[in-house]
């Protein structure tokens, strides 16, 4: 049985019908196509899926599209300008090198939106903590790192504008 579920996605209201048990990662690349979601371990381990759900980096594997009802979803195909100008935090992880084979990227940038968001400033390590839950298996994370502490630098210098 489908149940309509009525959310915004990357700015814009959307409704589209979903199995009660089907995950959020599933509705956002199979029904909404939006791919920037990947599918990693399906259980909350990887970050692959990383998505904001009303603000709040969260797995969207192991979270309910139905729970998403009402609420606004954030991927990283919301980031971009509609002319398609990177983000401050798209443009730190190219800036920095902090993307090789690019399939663990867009949930580390959803996860710096969040930090970026929050308004503080954080130490290396806690940076280090707060992306933990994210595996790279190019990267090394230095350079992950460094794109993120750029990102806080760069949207905390010009407060106002967006993430």
């Amino acid at each position: 049985m489908m149940q309509v579920l009525q959310m915004t996605v990357n700015g814009r209201p959307v409704e589209v019908g979903v199995d009660p048990r089907e995950s959020l990662l599933d509705t956002l690349r199979n029904r909404l196509g939006l791919t920037s979601v990947k599918r990693g371990c399906e259980v909350g381990e990887c970050g692959a899926c990383t998505v904001l759900v009303d603000g709040k980096a969260i797995d969207s594997c192991i979270y309910l599209s139905v729970w998403a009802q009402g609420k606004a979803i954030l991927t990283v195909e919301g980031l971009q300008a509609p002319d398609g100008t990177l983000s401050p935090i798209q443009r730190a992880f190219v800036e920095e090198a902090a993307v090789q084979c690019g399939f663990c990227t867009p949930g580390i940038i959803m996860s710096a939106v969040e930090i970026v968001g929050s308004g503080r400033t954080y130490t290396r390590e806690e940076l280090r903590k707060l992306i933990s839950g994210h595996l790279c298996r190019c990267t090394g994370y230095q350079n992950i790192l460094n794109a993120v502490e750029k990102a806080v630098e760069l949207c905390h210098s010009h407060a106002g504008n967006e993430a």
